[in-house]
This record gives structure tokens, C-alpha cells and sequence, in this order.
């Protein structure tokens, strides 16, 4: 895809009255394209499978096949297509789900059309997109569960040079690329290049996979 090529979108929501104020957002912006629409998982699904798709904008609580096995499938099929997950609660379980299936932005249905422009253009840039206080949260909720795999612990130390673990347990505090920096006396540039590094080598999409990782794999414990 050139850089100069549009974006293209596809909206899945069961509420036609969503679907039309996403269609509307989508449609304002001159970079965006919209490649078409789905009412449930399974549509959607047939949608991105037919047509070459960058950004689904996916409603998570839908009939027949909900957002988080859709999202789950199509990262898994389509690792290029990234996935904004839209739900209604900020504490949403099934957001929470939904990263975990792979989705790399989570917002609130009630976001600004430009936060939803915004959040398509990052991710679709390889970024991930969850506000800080989402982030905290999301943190919270992988902390207050105790379990983890220290088999999964290990296996990513032996991926990582010791300070590119180091990045690895700031980013599962929440700590943006400049304050990783400070914190490790690096510049910016380098931290950036850390954390390239660890998605790479551990198969992450983004640092929001990289924080789950992080707590599911023992790496960072709840109080460190």
C-alpha cells in the first residue's frame, strides 16, 4: 500500500444507528474509505475474508458471533488488519477480552469522532490505542489475577537482552516512551528501538499485548 492510498475501514455493529454516526465519521475525512458494514461477527468475518480491509471498527456485544471471537480471528487470518474494539463500559470485561484476542485500540462508544479518526490513523501507523487511564485500568484488572505461566515467564527473558526486559516491565507499568527514557537515561530514539525490538522478538502487535504478556507471564507481579 502506498502511503498516499486511503485507509480503508470497515464498521460492524448491530445498531444501524452506530453503524450510520461511524459511517458519517468515516466518510468526513478525505484518508478514509469506507469498504463496507456488518451487523454480527459472522458478517463481519465474510466482509474482511471478500475485501482487503485496514481498520474494522468492531462493536464487541453482538448476536451469533460477538466482536472478541471476531477480532480473535481476524488478527489471527489477517495480521495486517488492525482492530478498534468499541464498547460501552469503560470496565467492560469484553474489552478486556478483546485485547487479548489481538485488538489494538479500545474506546468508549461515546468518543468524539475525532478520537475514533485518530484511533484509526494510529493504529493503522502500527500503534496501539488506549487511553492512559484505560491503561491503568487494564493494568489493575491483570494484576488483581494472580495467575500466571512461569514457563511463559522464562521463555521471555531468554527472548530479551536484560535491558530490553527492563523496557518490557515499564511499558506493563503504563510508562509512555519519554518517561522510560528519563527513568533509564536513554534518549527517546533508543527506547523506541527497545521497544521495536521487544514486539519483534516476542510476536507482539503492540505495547497493549505487551503489558498482558508482562502480567500473564509473571514477568511483572502485582505491587513490583
Amino acid at each position: 500500500m502506498r502511503a498516499d492510498e486511503p485507509i480503508r475501514v470497515a464498521l460492524v455493529d448491530d445498531q444501524e444507528l452506530m453503524r450510520s454516526a461511524l459511517r458519517m465519521t468515516v466518510e468526513s475525512q478525505p484518508d478514509l474509505v469506507l469498504v463496507g458494514e456488518a451487523s454480527d461477527g459472522h458478517e463481519a468475518l465474510a466482509l474482511v475474508r471478500a475485501h482487503r480491509v485496514d481498520v474494522v471498527l468492531m462493536d464487541l456485544r453482538m448476536p451469533r458471533l460477538d466482536g472478541i471471537k471476531a477480532t480473535e480471528v481476524i488478527t489471527a487470518e489477517l495480521p495486517a488488519t488492525r482492530v478498534v474494539a468499541l464498547t460501552t463500559f469503560d470496565l467492560d470485561e469484553y474489552a478486556f477480552a478483546a485485547i487479548r484476542a489481538g485488538a489494538s485500540a479500545f474506546l468508549l462508544k461515546d468518543a468524539r469522532a475525532e478520537e475514533i479518526i485518530e484511533a484509526i490513523r494510529v493504529v493503522h501507523a502500527g500503534q496501539a490505542v488506549v487511553a492512559p487511564s484505560t491503561t491503568r485500568r487494564l493494568i489493575e484488572h491483570l494484576a488483581s489475577t494472580p495467575d500466571f505461566d512461569p514457563s511463559r515467564g522464562e521463555a521471555v527473558l531468554e527472548a530479551l537482552t536484560p535491558r530490553e526486559s527492563e523496557v518490557l516491565r515499564r511499558i506493563a507499568t503504563g510508562a509512555t516512551n519519554a518517561e522510560i527514557a528519563t527513568a533509564m537515561h536513554l534518549s527517546g530514539t533508543t527506547v523506541k528501538t527497545h521497544v521495536g525490538h521487544v514486539l519483534a522478538k516476542l510476536g507482539l502487535r503492540d505495547r497493549v499485548q505487551a503489558v498482558v504478556l508482562a502480567y500473564e507471564s509473571g514477568l511483572v507481579r502485582p505491587g513490583q
